[in-house]
C-alpha cells in the first residue's frame, strides 16, 4: 500500500480537469480534486474554462456537461489560497475571464451536481443552462461566514433564478439548502437519484445533440440575451432569430422528415 506521502504525490500527478467524449456529440468536463471536494483553485478554473472553450469551437460537439469526480460537484473556492491575497492580487487575477468562457459559450452547458455545490461551486453550476442535481446534493453561498461575499455571479445569478427574498435569506445567513429546495425554487432543472446526475445529464445532452444545432444555438441566445432586456426588445430578438432559421437546411430537413413520417438528419447548416 502507498503511504500518505506517496498517495499525495500520486494525486498531484493526476489531471485536475478531465476532458472526454462519453457519448456522440457531447463534451464532458470533470473536475478531479476529490481529496478537497473539488475546491476551485485558480488552475482548476483556468482548465475548466479552456476545456469549455475548446469544446465550444469543436464542430463535432453540440452540448457540454460539467461535473465533479469523487461524489462532489465543487465545494467552493480553495480557501487556503485566499489567506494572503489582497485586493490588488484579486484584481490582477482577473478570474472573470474564466467564468466568461462558460457564460458566453454558444452551445448548451449542463451541470451535473452531486454532493456539494458551494460558493464558487454553486456559481459554476449557475453558469450552466441546465442544472441536473441528485436529490442528496447541497447548494449554498456561505462566503459571508468568511467575511466575504460571492464574487462570480452568486448574488446576481441566484437573484434571477429564485428571486430577491430567497436569495437574501441564503446569502445573508450563509445557510446551505437542499437540491429539492433548489428545484422547488427554480434553481435546479431536474432531480435524480444519488449517483445518477451525470448519467441523466449526459442523456439530456445526447438528446440535444440530435437536434438542429443552429436552432438550439438561437434558442439559447434568445433566452440568455432576452432575460434582462425589456420585453419588447427581447421579443424582437426572438422574432429575428425565428426568421433567420427559415433559410437553414435543417429547417428544410425537419419539415420534410415530419411530412414524410421519418427521423430527421440534422447537419447544422
Amino acid at each position: 500500500m502507498l503511504d500518505s506521502a506517496a498517495r499525495n504525490e500520486f494525486r498531484e500527478r493526476l489531471p485536475l480537469v478531465v476532458e472526454s467524449r462519453p457519448v456522440e456529440k457531447v463534451g464532458l468536463v470533470e473536475i478531479n480534486r476529490p481529496q478537497v471536494r473539488n475546491a476551485l483553485n485558480l488552475e482548476v478554473r483556468e482548465k475548466v474554462a479552456a476545456a469549455v472553450a475548446s469544446f465550444s469551437e469543436d464542430t463535432e460537439i453540440r452540448s457540454i456537461v460539467i461535473a465533479g469526480r469523487g461524489g462532489n460537484f465543487a465545494a467552493g473556492a480553495d480557501i487556503k489560497a485566499f489567506e494572503k491575497l489582497g485586493s490588488a492580487d484579486m484584481l490582477l487575477q482577473r478570474t472573470h475571464r474564466y467564468w466568461d468562457a462558460i457564460a458566453r459559450c454558444p452551445k448548451p452547458v449542463i451541470a451535473a451536481v452531486e454532493g456539494f455545490a458551494l460558493g464558487g461551486g454553486c456559481e459554476l453550476a449557475m453558469h450552466a443552462d441546465i442544472i441536473v442535481a441528485a436529490r442528496t446534493a447541497t447548494f449554498g453561498q456561505p462566503e459571508v461566514k468568511l467575511g466575504l461575499m460571492p464574487g462570480a455571479g452568486g448574488t446576481q445569478r441566484l437573484l434571477r433564478a429564485i428571486g430577491k427574498y430567497k436569495t437574501l435569506m441564503f446569502l445573508l445567513t450563509g445557510d446551505m439548502f437542499s437540491a429539492e429546495d433548489a428545484e422547488r425554487a427554480g434553481l435546479v432543472s431536474t432531480l435524480t437519484d444519488e449517483g445518477q446526475a451525470l448519467q441523466h445529464a449526459l442523456q439530456i445532452a445526447e438528446r440535444i445533440g440530435r437536434l438542429p444545432p443552429l436552432a438550439v444555438e438561437q434558442i439559447k441566445e434568445a433566452v440568455v440575451n432576452g432575460e434582462d432586456a425589456p420585453l419588447e426588445t427581447a421579443l424582437r430578438l426572438e422574432r429575428k432569430a425565428f426568421q433567420l432559421l427559415f433559410d437553414t437546411a435543417d429547417k428544410q430537413e425537419g419539415i420534410a422528415a415530419f411530412l414524410e413520417k421519418r427521423g430527421p438528419s440534422f447537419k447544422g447548416r
